[in-house]
């Protein structure tokens, strides 16, 4: 069998230095403090690393990060927030040459448990070999490591016993110790010289993220949000007063003056008349601001179908909320008695997704009404991320309006006709499955049969109302159903 053995930092990942990963973790696993203390002691970590000290750097690194913090909520991090950022780092070029062997495993100088699922679930990886953190009998890591760095390659040459794997990508800087042990040697950059070779098979794409950056905190972006906190919590909270305080009208100008943007495509239907029921405004589901973005552009109060929101969350909201129960016949009435009186806002998915994906659509809007306008949303932020699964959302909105330019796009695209809806006889499931093709079209993104229960599961280790509910089986879903989301045009519902 042919086998290859890789070096994880600056191999496939392009950054060699894994200082931000643990910044990451830091700031989601314990919050802001620890964060910051990490950043502060970062001279003397890049002191240690240029002194040839690279090792006491690293264990300094991993135990600010991880002293003190449940070995539970280490594992969620590196299940929901780190693999996005694994992600956006990898060298396409070195997992070409990677993912062509049989065998396949990853060296890693990261503590395991911060890498192991992303390596195993998006890059294939059959083993990985890293340092351990020594965790004691609470359940709590107590900062060190069991093995020491430099054992790594003695790990290798257990793991093949009398076999020499056929490769070794590494840095050839580095000296790393395991390369020796392979018949042959490959070191960055990687050369590929066969077109779009590369696009035949890719990572598994992460459709499910959570935490609250966007951006991976290197020392530079880390020192930059520090700083801008304080200021972002002064400016979310006038911005959030101001909202609340004016007509709907009025928020769209006012919103330029506080550094907001909203960018409108395509024509918005008039206000429901007397003569008809109310406009079914189907919407992506990107944050919570989705319905009182699309009130604001079309200046009057739509009402929106909500479920397990939070309470401040509802009386934060400038717009009438209709909080639905999940239970079919009760919502399929609220929903009927709210057209009656007019306009409605729904987001079929049920719940947000950051990533260029569109989850499945609930098919109860497509036998409620024929009047179905969708509505393509999207959003873009500079600092912080206005969705959580982990966190505590009734911060979501704070977060979003802590952003220095937070901006919305709006895209209204017309009125299904006739015969794209019930009416003309297709089942509910045709006409929301039509509807999440034109979205995902309408915004570049990908369909997918994934749920609102698929995604507290991986993110959140529960279905979104309880806990305690294994990940494995839903991580396999997505390996799975991985040719399926390449595949925007194909319908999802079943």
């Amino acid at each position: 069998m042919e086998s290859i053995v890789s070096e994880l930092e600056g191999t496939l990942l392009k950054n060699r230095d894994s200082f931000s990963y643990f910044m990451l973790m830091a700031f989601e696993a314990s919050g802001l403090i620890r964060f910051a203390v990490l950043l502060m002691l970062w001279p003397v970590i890049r002191l240690l690393d240029v002194c040839g000290m690279r090792d006491a750097g690293r264990k300094l690194t991993i135990f600010v990060a991880t002293a003190g913090v449940r070995v539970s909520e280490i594992k969620s991090v590196a299940r929901a927030v780190l693999p996005k950022f694994y992600m956006d780092d990898i060298d396409m070029e070195a997992w070409r040459v990677f993912s062509s062997y049989e065998k396949r495993v990853v060296v890693t100088k990261t503590p395991r448990v911060m890498v192991e699922r992303f390596v195993k679930e998006h890059l294939r990886a059959d083993e990985v070999i890293g340092s351990e953190l020594v965790v004691n009998r609470f359940g709590f890591a107590t900062g060190f490591v069991k093995a020491d760095i430099g054992s790594l390659s003695d790990s290798v040459t257990k793991l093949y016993e009398d076999e020499q794997p056929s490769l070794g990508l590494g840095r050839q800087q580095t000296g790393t110790s395991f390369l020796s042990l392979c018949k042959e040697q490959s070191h960055p950059p990687f050369i590929n010289n066969q077109k779009h070779d590369h696009q035949l098979i890719r990572p598994l794409p992460v459709i499910f993220h959570d935490g609250r950056l966007v951006k991976r905190p290197t020392p530079s972006t880390a020192l930059l949000i520090l700083l801008w906190i304080p200021f972002g919590i002064i400016l979310a909270i006038i911005r959030i007063l101001v909202g609340l305080m004016l007509p709907m009208s009025a928020i769209p100008k006012v919103a330029r003056l506080f550094g907001g943007k909203v960018i409108v495509k395509g024509k918005p239907p008039p206000p429901a008349s007397t003569s008809n029921s109310g406009v079914l405004f189907v919407c992506t589901h990107r944050t919570l601001m989705d319905p009182v973005v699309l009130s604001s552009v079309l200046q009057r109060q739509i009402p929106a179908v909500t479920y397990s929101i939070s309470r401040l969350s509802e009386i934060l909201s400038p717009i009438p909320t209709v909080r639905l129960t999940r239970i079919r016949h009760v919502d399929a009435e609220k929903i009927k008695k709210e057209l009656s009186k007019g306009d409605l806002v729904v987001c079929p998915e049920g719940t947000t997704c950051r990533e260029p994906f569109l989850l499945r659509f609930s098919a109860l809007f497509a036998e409620l009404t024929d009047r179905i306008v969708p509505v393509a949303m999207n959003y873009r932020v500079g600092f912080f991320h206005a969705t959580t699964a982990r966190g505590w959302k009734a911060m979501d909105p704070i977060f979003f309006f802590m952003n220095p330019i937070p901006v919305y796009e709006v895209t209204f695209l017309n009125q299904l006709p006739h015969e794209a809806t019930c009416s003309s006889g297709k089942s509910p499931h045709d006409v929301a499955n039509y509807v999440q093709r034109i979205l995902a079209a309408a915004l570049g993104f990908e369909c997918t049969n994934f749920t609102r229960k698929d995604k507290y599961r991986v993110l959140a280790g529960n279905d979104g109302i309880v806990s305690n509910t294994s990940t494995g089986g839903h991580i396999k879903k997505l390996a799975r159903a991985f040719k399926e989301v390449a595949s925007a045009s194909k319908p999802f519902i079943q």
